[in-house]
């Protein structure tokens, strides 16, 4: 691969767009030869214009420096020259040639010729799992040195140091995946099948070295087997001296927190005796080693696994990757922890096998096979949620999840899931999720069987959990997705693929043919019936409007029930037919090449998927019997597409006890534990939902002393009453709040919001207003990327600002001087036309409670406390909370919310009073 040279470009410009007059400002280009930076040209460029500012304030390219420069027309000949001959490379060559391109036109000459590498699509085939793909972010993962980002010449050498650790990468993978990957790299948009060629034929030279294990032909790095460990002996710690020294050994700087050491106490009493419990937790005691303590003592002491439960697959990862290793020097013995994901979350090595033999040739398709192979010789858990994919690629990742528990021979020890359960079984300590404890399954039920207790940490988050999992949800776009994937007649759609496999074995019917698309159009025809029932009927019209989103309940629509049977009758009928359709090749199966069982499989699984969809349509449309609340969406902008009907139950409770039956039943400790467990005026608000008996008290610990005397608490007073004006005026003054605080606290702020349609509007006008182009504007819904990767963004950035909503307002951690401060734009109480929320309002009605002191009330108190929660995360954290909804002090109730947070000073003030006061303690 030596002989490959490189040209690597970065441009600084005006805007995006020559067309509309745009220039180049900078111009960097870093010559690559030998795999050695060798030369390079870097270039400021007069573009004849004065340059706007927030691109100064991007590039710290000033109209001063560019003004002695020459224009482009004088060095575009020079610069032409330079490239010929060279392998063009750059971060978005869609951006950098493409406008290179532009302004060679615009000046008379050549365009250029040659073949060229997007780092950007090689860095995504290379690194599957980067957090993000923006050169600034990628290069930081990497440890590539890029002080200066938006500056051409440090970009450019950036580039080219990615560029060559791309390559360095792709010399080190097995020739059985370079194999794979030149195949498919001639599908890409840019040249890499030269770099994947070149180190294929240097692979072929080699003896093969490769420590990793084979799956029909595909590299794959096999996870590690957790085995038995033996003479282990520890006894729980009994005096405070005791405990005080095990902590001592994990944290030297360890200080003796009383409420710490009682949670661990009742933690053991708890999984000793096979106890219930609750203890609410406050943050800054260590919560986390506190259980896992005595859950690992206890497990070590019964050879029986202890489970722990968290609400997301982020946060049990965070505990197997931050907390074992400590609780192990604790206890001075190795504590063996494995994490177990739900099924789906797992490749199925049969199923991408498969696929890679049925000849995919979409881009997208193609593009995440190359991530996948690429994974697999590194991943070590084989969990999907490790990959950061394009919505395409999640497409296909869909398709090769795990999704039965019946294994291939050649599959046995080396599947991931199945391997992932075996470790179980030698595990001290198991961390899941909550969805996985609440859903059915042998997986669930083995681990519980064979474990002594369990924790379940972010506790009230199990309520929300219940609901999801239990949810059943229509999407129209995905209906129709699966419906195209089996019905499409275009080449190498895998219905025509089918058909060319019967005629090839002489056992294509026309007759059975025309029967099963026959039987398609009636189904086809039925269900699009159906979608207009439920999107054009007077009722959904008149439903509640939320935004542009609207959404009615499934009852108080006047749809006709013999059209959503019709769809029953018709769907089960082209299934029958399209399972009939392949019975002589099934009958044949050992008679087909391995790429028509390939194609096979793949007829199948779309019959499989159907007969799901088929079940969630008796579940919504046609089951008059079962429990729950069933309601549409639709966004009135896109429909039918963006039609929506969920079925969800209304009580949690049952849910709850009755995925946990086994262990209540046997008796084995259950540890309920949380922040926030309780409310001043109902302590009892969780425990109910969670379905805890009234005998089971909530012990309630305390923060340490002086732990939140870094924060303060402004209530402005001058803001509008939200309920008085319309929620355009208050959006201005809301981002005119938002404004003048990140002016003094120079950003590392979140602001929270309860509204997506009114996170839009304010990110939009703050946006528009150019106030704050020196901050990175991070938005939920809006800015890409999952919750987790936004926070990582916020914490990359010195001067960020975080706009949120309901996810946001707990489960995150930014301590330290990551975040100043914390702006509630609103009460976190749920939309009264929230679906479920609304049935469960209705449901305490009918039973004489008064739901919005028995439920809306202690809801939103709860959320607050939790968005407090996400200000001061150590004490030596400071900060302000800042409440712009005046309904706190103004109505009866506003006064539960204040009691409901820790004992800081509350400031009743105005804003511009607010900001004067925040200027003092940063000048201080």
């Amino acid at each position: 691969m030596e002989n490959l040279k490189f040209a690597v470009v970065d441009l600084e410009t005006t805007g995006h767009s020559p067309e509309k007059g745009d220039r180049i400002i900078q111009i960097a280009i870093m010559f690559i030869e030998d795999g050695i930076l060798t030369n390079e040209y870097v270039r400021f460029v007069n573009p004849g214009q004065k340059i706007p500012v927030f691109i100064q304030e991007l590039t710290d390219i000033t109209n001063t420096e560019v003004q002695n420069a020459p224009l482009f027309e004088e060095i575009a000949h020079e610069v032409r020259d330079l490239l010929e001959g060279w392998i063009f490379a750059a971060h978005n060559t869609n951006f950098d040639l493409t406008f290179l391109q532009k302004e060679f036109k615009r000046c008379g000459i050549p365009q250029w010729q040659g073949k060229q590498i997007d780092t950007v699509e090689f860095s995504k085939i290379m690194f599957p799992s980067a957090v993000s793909y923006r050169l600034k972010e990628l290069t930081e993962e990497l440890g590539i040195d890029l002080s200066a980002a938006h500056r051409a010449d440090d970009d450019a050498k950036a580039t080219a140091e990615l560029l060559l650790k791309c390559i360095e990468k792709v010399k080190h993978l097995p020739e059985q995946t370079l194999s794979r990957l030149h195949k498919r790299s001639f599908y890409l948009k840019t040249d890499l099948s030269v770099i994947f060629y070149l180190a294929l034929v240097e692979a072929r030279k080699k003896t093969p070295s490769s420590n990793l294990s084979q799956f029909r032909g595909i590299p794959f790095r096999q996870t590690g087997i957790i085995h038995n460990l033996e003479s282990r002996k520890l006894v729980y710690p009994t005096s405070q001296d005791e405990k005080d020294q095990l902590l001592i050994q994990a944290y030297p700087s360890y200080e003796s927190r009383s409420a710490q050491l009682q949670f661990m106490d009742a933690a053991w009493n708890s999984l000793r005796t096979g106890i219930e419990s609750m203890v609410e937790v406050p943050t800054g005691i260590g919560k986390t080693v506190s259980y896992l303590l005595p859950a690992a003592i206890r497990a070590i002491e019964t050879q029986q696994a202890v489970i722990v439960s968290t609400y997301t697959n982020h946060l049990a990862d965070k505990i197997m990757a931050e907390e074992i290793d400590v609780v192990s020097k604790a206890l001075s013995v190795p504590v063996q922890a494995t994490v177990l994901k739900g099924r789906s979350n797992y490749i199925s090595l049969a199923k991408f096998a498969e696929l890679l033999l049925s000849g995919e040739s979409s881009y997208d398709n193609i593009f995440t096979e190359m991530q996948l192979l690429v994974w697999l010789t590194e991943t070590r858990t084989g969990d999907v949620n490790e990959l950061n994919l394009s919505g395409g690629g999640m497409l296909y990742i869909d398709r090769i999840r795990k999704s039965s528990s019946v294994l291939a021979e050649d599959e046995l020890g080396v599947d991931y899931h199945q391997v992932a359960l075996e470790n179980c079984r030698h595990a001290d300590i198991i961390i899941t999720n909550h969805a996985l404890l609440l859903s059915d399954g042998p997986s669930k039920e083995q681990i519980i069987e064979e474990s002594c207790g369990l924790v379940v940490d972010e506790a009230h988050q199990f309520i929300h959990a219940a609901y999801k999992t239990n949810e059943i949800i229509f999407s129209y776009t995905n209906w129709k997705y699966v419906m195209g994937q089996i019905s499409s007649e275009a080449d190498g759609q895998v219905s025509r693929r089918i058909e060319e496999i019967l005629v090839r074995k002489r056992l294509h019917r026309s007759r059975e043919r025309s029967n099963l698309l026959t039987a398609y159009e009636k189904f086809s025809a039925s269900f699009d019936v159906a979608i207009h029932e439920l999107t054009g009927s007077e009722s959904v019209k008149r439903g509640h409007v939320k935004g542009s989103r609207l959404h009615v309940a499934l009852e108080d629509m006047k749809a006709e029930r013999s059209v959503f049977e019709t769809v029953f009758q018709s769907m089960n009928d082209f299934i029958g037919k399209a399972a009939s359709y392949v019975k002589q090749l099934d009958l044949e199966v050992e008679s087909l090449s391995d790429k028509e069982q390939a194609i096979l499989a793949e007829w199948h699984y779309w019959i499989d998927e159907l007969r799901v969809k088929i079940g969630e349509w008796v579940e919504l449309f046609l089951d008059k019997e079962s429990d729950g609340t069933v309601w549409i969406e639709q966004d009135q902008r896109s429909i039918p597409g963006s039609l929506t009907v969920i079925k969800s139950p209304i009580d949690s409770a049952p849910v709850i006890r009755k995925a946990l039956k086994s262990l209540f039943v046997k008796e084995k400790g259950v540890i309920w534990t949380s922040g926030t467990l309780s409310v001043k005026s109902d302590e009892r608000f969780v425990a109910r939902q969670l379905g805890v008996a009234e005998e089971v008290p909530v012990l309630k610990l305390l923060a340490p002393e002086h732990f939140y005397t870094g924060a303060q608490i402004f209530l402005i007073d001058d803001m509008p009453n939200i309920q008085q004006v319309a929620q355009q005026e208050y959006v201005e003054e809301v981002a005119e709040a938002i404004v003048q605080t990140v002016m003094v606290t120079e950003g590392r702020l979140f602001v929270l919001f309860t509204s997506q349609d009114m996170l839009n509007q304010t990110h939009e006008l703050i946006s528009d207003s150019g106030l704050l182009e020196d901050y990175a504007l991070i938005a939920q819904g809006i800015s890409s990327g999952s919750k987790y990767r936004l926070l990582k963004s916020f914490r990359q950035y010195e001067k960020a600002v975080l706009f949120g909503t309901n996810s946001f307002w707990e489960g995150v951690d930014v301590p330290g001087n990551s975040l100043s401060a914390i702006i509630i734009v609103r009460l976190p109480f749920s939309s009264p036309s929230e679906p479920v929320f609304k049935a469960k309002t209705a449901q305490l009605n009918q039973s004489g409670k008064n739901a919005f002191t028995a439920y809306a009330l202690p809801e939103a108190i709860l959320r607050l406390r939790q968005g407090f929660g996400r200000l001061i995360r150590s004490s030596t954290d400071t900060g302000f909370f800042i409440i712009l909804d005046r309904r706190i002090e103004t109505k009866s109730y506003g006064k539960k919310f204040l009691e409901a947070l820790p004992d800081v000073p509350v400031k009743k003030v105005s804003l511009a009073r607010m900001v004067d006061e925040l200027n003092n303690c940063y000048n201080k």
